[in-house]
């Protein structure tokens, strides 16, 4: 099974938004001038950037509504955006949502707000505004979006631009599938006639159901990595989401980021090879493959970016890799180029 074959092909999601950015020609001046981004995009504020991003859930929330649990949703919104903005080395400071819902039940909603609180809290930001659309002809269920904005003084901005060969690559670890590569993980299950009630195969979590491990919440990195940016020159930060490896090279197309050490895939991974029988490329370009971010540094600043992010990290942190000469990335243990 593939990405492409259960529905949602990358490359020609690439072409799409390609699409939509050769209409876009006008841009303001002065205050409000784009400033570039690749994560995020960046605008002039003076002395600062302000930095806007936007994501949704995907389609982890049709598991949601199926087991009809909805508390971890906003979790994974905010994630997503939060986890964005940090890339090119903003604080996230505030956040709005966007419900869309076939029939808003004050039940339904409430558990969606919880998320959004403790994403919130996880984050540090405030959330101050939303909008809920009730769109019974358009949405079945619902679908949660937001935006995010963060700020970052003008010289501090992290593009890239600075990675060279000879720099480190460290991971931090995935709690799991985050909130990309649904469409193929819910194939993959239909296909093995299996449901989201069922206990998880193969012993892999013995006491867990597998709804309950796929709606595991994203992992919110936003406090270690400013702690990390307070006291390290870092060269580049990468959220690895739907593209998995295939992220990287969006930080500097002029060199080649060589992973030789990676984590270990959590078990969730190993099920959905397995029973959707998905080869090794395919499952480095749709998930995670448990690193959910990556952070670039000179190879003297290691041993500082180790202490101050095990000391603020909850997730497992570990140097995967290196910068070398060349392009794209590269996957040594199983010798996969993107």
């Amino acid at each position: 099974m593939s990405y492409a074959e259960s529905g949602v092909d990358i490359l020609k999601e690439e072409k799409a938004i390609k699409g939509i950015l050769s209409s876009i020609k006008s841009q303001r001046k002065g205050i409000g001038k784009p400033l570039g981004g690749h994560y995020a995009g960046m605008i002039e504020f003076g002395e600062y950037a302000l930095v806007l991003c936007t994501d949704g859930v995907g389609s982890k929330v049709k598991i949601a509504s199926e087991l009809r649990k909805w508390d971890t949703a906003g979790i994974d919104c905010i994630a997503m955006n939060v986890n964005d903005a940090i890339c090119v080395g903003a604080e996230p400071i505030a956040f709005v949502d966007y419900l869309a819902i076939d029939d808003p039940k004050p039940e339904i909603t409430k558990e969606i707000g919880k998320g959004l609180a403790k994403g919130a809290e996880l984050s540090n930001i405030s959330i101050v505004g939303g909008e809920t659309a009730s769109l019974p002809e358009i949405i079945n269920g619902f679908d949660l979006a937001g935006t995010c904005l963060a700020y970052v003084k003008k010289d501090e901005i992290v593009t890239g631009e600075k990675i060279k060969p000879g720099d480190i690559i460290v991971g931090l670890n995935s709690s799991g599938l985050h909130s990309n590569g649904y469409t193929l993980a819910r194939k993959v299950i239909k296909h093995a006639d299996l449901s989201y009630n069922d206990r998880f195969p193969d012993g892999l979590y013995p006491s867990k159901t597998i709804g309950e491990i796929l709606l595991t919440p994203t992992q919110i990195y936003v406090k270690e990595i400013i702690e990390l940016l307070k006291k390290i020159e870092v060269h580049g930060l990468a959220h690895i989401t739907g593209g998995g490896l295939r992220n990287l090279p969006r930080l500097n197309k002029n060199v080649k980021f060589v992973i030789n050490d990676p984590f270990e895939p959590q078990p969730v991974f190993r099920f959905l090879q397995k029973y959707g029988n998905i080869e090794d490329k395919e499952m480095y370009q749709t998930f995670n493959m448990g690193m959910g971010f990556a952070i670039i540094i000179s190879k003297e600043d290691v041993n500082e970016t180790m202490k101050i992010l095990k000391k603020h990290s909850k997730s497992e942190v570990k140097i995967v890799g290196e910068i070398k000469e060349g392009k794209g990335a590269e996957l040594q243990k199983l010798r996969l180029k993107y």
